[in-house]
């Protein structure tokens, strides 16, 4: 079955108090986005990468597909003002039936294994969601009060999002709502079950200076499985 990468890499920097957009600042003298693009082509070699990234970003991108020597398996479209306008972009390049991952480029140390269980099962089931589980205690805030939830029945979801191109592009026809926060709520707003498979906790997403001091740590003692 073919295979393709949305990889979304929409951040600009601002949470990390850094000029340079998030997904190409360094981690060990590497752009985060090139962890991530090399993560999908160590499970899949055949897997085609379709980066989206605002416009005023190409010249970034290029250069490292460039670096990477990737011209071949890496296409750049432009994204759009919210994640879901920016991988319904990405998905107008899926041209053939296929598995499609739909990836945070910031989760760069996203693991071999958990790209290739995602592709498994969504082959088998028609999705797949990274979810791991809650470790804090969780209260929701109603107005002035707030109420306490039983954190085992709460799941952080993840990324890859993987899907059958069959389901995903058909549900991205939908117009655009503000409940769509991920793929999985456009999926299921299109009458579609979505189907939750186990994520790691080390798949962080890398936004605030704190997350790079992390995921540098989990490098140097190789705590990302492959």
């Amino acid at each position: 079955m073919k295979k393709y990468a949305v990889i979304v890499a929409g951040g600009s920097g601002q949470r990390m108090g850094s000029k340079v957009p998030k997904q190409f600042l360094l981690l060990k003298g590497k752009p985060l986005l090139q962890y991530t693009i090399q993560a999908f082509l160590r499970a899949y070699n055949d897997v085609q990468i379709i980066l989206v990234l605002p416009e005023h970003q190409f010249d970034y991108g290029e250069q490292i597909v460039k670096e990477m020597s990737l011209q071949e398996k890496i296409q750049i479209i432009a994204g759009g003002p919210t994640r879901f306008h920016s991988v319904k972009s990405g998905l107008t390049l899926v041209t053939h039936p296929s598995i499609v991952f739909v990836h945070d480029a910031v989760r760069c140390l996203v693991s071999v294994s958990l790209i290739q269980n995602c592709y498994q099962q969504a082959l088998e089931m028609g999705s797949a969601i990274p979810a791991v589980a809650a470790t804090d205690s969780i209260r929701i805030e109603e107005g002035t009060s707030h109420t306490v939830v039983d954190r085992n029945k709460i799941r952080i979801i993840q990324t890859p999002q993987t899907f059958g191109s069959q389901i995903l592009l058909k549900a991205f026809d939908q117009q655009y709502s503000e409940a769509f926060t991920d793929e999985a709520t456009v999926v299921e707003a299109a009458g579609n079950k979505v189907f939750l498979i186990e994520g790691e906790h080390n798949n962080l997403k890398v936004t605030r200076p704190l997350d790079l001091h992390i995921a540098e740590k989990l490098l140097e003692e190789g705590g990302h499985r492959q």
